[in-house]
């Protein structure tokens, strides 16, 4: 029972970590592209946020891991016993965010702009597939269910950048 608990902690900070970093950085990259930004503003924001988020990520998943542990024994947990799942969000956060990235440093804003929100679209849906395989659920249900709900994110990203940028 304990492995599969540690099992479950890792594919909820693989699937939390990859999630995460698609949605926030393509949401924060997209609204600022959406305003006219310079592609070396978008880059540089992109790239802060994914460095940042992805230690901040891995920070949390190591001190809510450890709790959640420490709440189910009701004594204290090394925090060592957490860590492992929380470099998987790291480096599960950290390369997905490189995955939204990656077109602004191949193409035009404009064309970089649709290909990482496209590719960060798919990237969900597989995620969610992933996801349902490991528990057993309809994949097509789960990759879209994923997708809608990363594009929500998405959306609102560019949604917020127009609207403060118009003010």
């Amino acid at each position: 029972m304990e492995k599969e608990i540690g099992r479950g902690d890792n594919l909820r900070s693989f699937i939390f970590g990859v999630e995460d970093s698609l949605v926030s950085t393509v949401g924060l990259v997209s609204g600022i592209a959406s305003v006219g930004a310079p592609k070396d503003v978008i880059l540089l924001t992109g790239i802060v946020l994914i460095f940042v988020e992805a230690f901040s990520m891995a920070a949390g998943s190591l001190l809510s891991e450890n709790s959640v542990h420490e709440f189910r024994t009701q004594k204290e947990v090394p925090l060592a016993r957490s860590f492992f799942s929380s470099l998987i969000m790291f480096f599960s956060y950290f390369i997905s965010g490189f995955i939204v990235i990656i077109p602004y440093l191949l193409f035009s804003i404009a064309t970089a702009f649709v290909y990482s929100i496209v590719v960060s679209l798919v990237a969900l849906f597989i995620l969610g597939m992933i996801s349902a395989r490991f528990s057993g659920l309809s994949m097509l249900k789960k990759g879209l269910t994923m997708a809608l709900i990363g594009g929500t994110a998405i959306l609102i990203g560019v949604l917020v950048g127009s609207f403060v940028h118009n003010i």
